[in-house]
């Protein structure tokens, strides 16, 4: 089993920046992507971005392409997300997840204010 801790979400004012953490545990050996999902109210859960332990090879969603920033700490077993340039559509609860979905975390809450 593998498990998932989120970090990092808040309010924050359009145009703004936050970085979302989360860490994994347990059989983290058997690893091999970390990535972000977000669900906002009435709306189907997205996805966000993807982190490849392997070889570093990222992916984005378009909507998010140039604004958010996919990055892994091996060591740590920690993949962040930095977020920049938040728009109001950007609130969402960001959902952890790790090898396509096999174990998710609880969630961290972000809300953009116009």
């Amino acid at each position: 089993q593998v498990q998932l801790v989120e970090s990092g979400g808040g309010l924050v004012q359009a145009g703004g920046s936050l970085r979302l953490s989360c860490a994994a545990s347990g059989r983290t050996f058997s690893t091999y992507n970390m990535g972000w999902f977000r669900q906002a109210p009435g709306k189907e859960r997205e996805f966000v971005a993807t982190f490849i332990w392997s070889d570093g090879t990222t992916y984005y969603a378009e909507s998010v392409k140039g604004r958010f920033t996919i990055s892994g700490a091996n060591a740590k077993n920690t993949v962040y997300l930095q977020m920049n340039s938040l728009k109001p559509e950007d609130t969402a609860v960001y959902y952890c997840n790790a090898n396509n979905g096999d174990y998710w975390g609880q969630g961290t809450r972000v809300t953009v204010s116009s």
